[in-house]
């Protein structure tokens, strides 16, 4: 007796008669047919490992929802990791507006179908504008991470130059991603730190700096959370030759520190996550990019930009793409960088967040935040055998702590510290091994008093 054809109830056209009619439409005799041109030695020909189909729908949810039962929450548990992704309060209005039909689906919407939502982006815009006292501000690609290469990118060829310098204090994942956004045709040079406080080795800048230089990049604040003091400095030495100062900086931080452009960058680049987004396994991220209104700056990005004009009808005003002929939608394979989805969405939700907060509310969380963090400093920092490399420095919202001296790995108080439902800080001691035995803890505003006491106590505890 032959064997049923299996048909999947999630894949299109699996029955056998319609795989057999399409294959008779194209002229082919089988499947393998249409892979001719693929060696044989690289077609797989067995079965895929994989489990028995899931032929109903409750089946999958309870299947779904039991994987996710695995998965150990910022929710369930006291988290002080941060490294790029926060966790910070999210506004039930942020979730309520991302989530309406006509932005959560929007996905390439133009005028006729558009239901708000470039008015929407371009008040973002607007509000990002005036956060980061910048003129132009891009609908969000992908990250901080892309908009920081972006960034490099836009300075070498304003700058007809093919090196940058970089400072060395950024995290591994960030490195890695410039590193692979800008070979193979721009050079990354790394530029060192003073040990004692972490900010940028202003001798060695001067040294390193030449005609050939595009562009100085630098966080502010930087990956382990000190404050670079000495931004004036860094961008009048890279002006000095030529270059172009480039920073990126954390935008929840701006209501107590002063914007990038107040000290000299050019461009300005970084991450929306904290403005009203959630963690999500890795997503919720969208780069935000920032220069003057100087038409030189304007035409080198490639994302899209979004601005206000009068339209036919007297009083009333329409929302759409600037300078579209710049992008890759227009110049297809010519254009600077190639343009697709965008995380619009967040852009949107960021909006919300920022029109929630106002200058005021800005203000108040970035207090709030300083003030928490060096609290937590002071108490974790009286704990014996703990040292705090970049005490001196002034810091928002993270801190590295050393563990060396009481002769345990930051791996090992994790455990410990996660069997007592808290999440410590990230383990540094593969990204800086200079560090030695070194975690990153992030404190935000959602941390009270009562948290970091309780994360002080654990630490002496599981240390006992």
């Amino acid at each position: 007796m032959t064997a049923k054809k299996p048909v999947y109830p999630y894949i299109p056209n699996s029955a056998p008669d319609v795989k057999e009619e399409m294959l008779r439409t194209v002229g082919a005799k089988s499947i393998d047919e249409l892979y001719a041109d693929i060696p044989a030695n690289l077609r797989f020909k067995g079965k895929l490992n994989l489990p028995d189909p899931l032929l109903s729908e409750s089946e999958l949810v309870r299947h779904i929802e039991g994987l996710l039962a695995k998965n150990s929450s910022t929710r369930d548990y006291l988290s002080f990791l941060g490294a790029g992704c926060w966790q910070h309060h999210v506004p039930a209005v942020c979730d309520e507006i991302n989530s309406r039909g006509e932005f959560l689906t929007a996905y390439a919407g133009e005028p006729y179908e558009d239901h708000g939502r470039f008015q929407a982006l371009f008040e973002y815009q607007s509000m990002m504008g005036e956060l980061l006292n910048m003129d132009v501000v891009n609908v969000p690609n992908y990250d901080g991470f892309q908009a920081g290469g972006t960034a490099l990118r836009m300075a070498c060829r304003l700058t007809g130059r093919q090196k940058v310098l970089v400072v060395s204090m950024i995290g591994s994942d960030l490195l890695s991603k410039l590193r692979d956004f800008l070979k193979p045709d721009i050079a990354m040079e790394m530029l060192p730190y003073q040990p004692d406080t972490g900010l940028v080795d202003l001798l060695a800048l001067e040294t390193r700096l030449s005609d050939e230089i595009a562009a100085v990049y630098f966080e502010n604040p930087s990956y382990l959370g000190f404050i670079e003091t000495q931004g004036d400095q860094i961008a009048a030495l890279a002006h000095a030759r030529g270059a172009l100062c480039v920073v990126s900086v954390d935008p929840i931080s701006l209501g107590v520190l002063n914007p990038p452009v107040d000290y000299g960058a050019d461009i300005v680049c970084g991450d929306i996550q904290p403005l009203g987004i959630h963690m999500l396994y890795g997503g919720g991220h969208g780069g935000f990019i920032a220069t003057r209104d100087d038409e030189r700056f304007v035409m080198q990005f490639p994302s899209r930009l979004f601005g206000i004009a009068p339209t036919v009808v007297e009083g009333e005003y329409g929302f759409g793409d600037v300078a579209y002929e710049r992008t890759s939608f227009a110049l297809r394979e010519e254009g600077k960088e190639w343009v697709g989805t965008a995380a619009a969405l967040w852009g949107i939700t960021a909006g919300v967040y920022l029109a929630l907060m106002g200058p005021e509310g800005m203000v108040e969380i970035g207090e709030r935040i300083m003030q928490r963090t060096r609290y937590a400093m002071m108490k974790v920092a009286a704990i014996p055998g703990f040292h705090l490399p970049f005490e001196g420095s002034h810091h928002f919202n993270e801190f590295v702590v050393n563990f060396d001296a009481t002769g345990r790995k930051v791996a090992d108080i994790n455990r410990s510290l996660l069997k007592k439902g808290i999440f410590g800080g990230k383990d540094l001691s593969l990204e800086f091994p200079q560090l030695g035995q070194s975690a990153l803890f992030c404190i935000t505003e959602i941390h009270s008093q009562v948290d970091i006491d309780c994360l002080v106590s654990t630490l002496q505890e599981v240390l006992e």
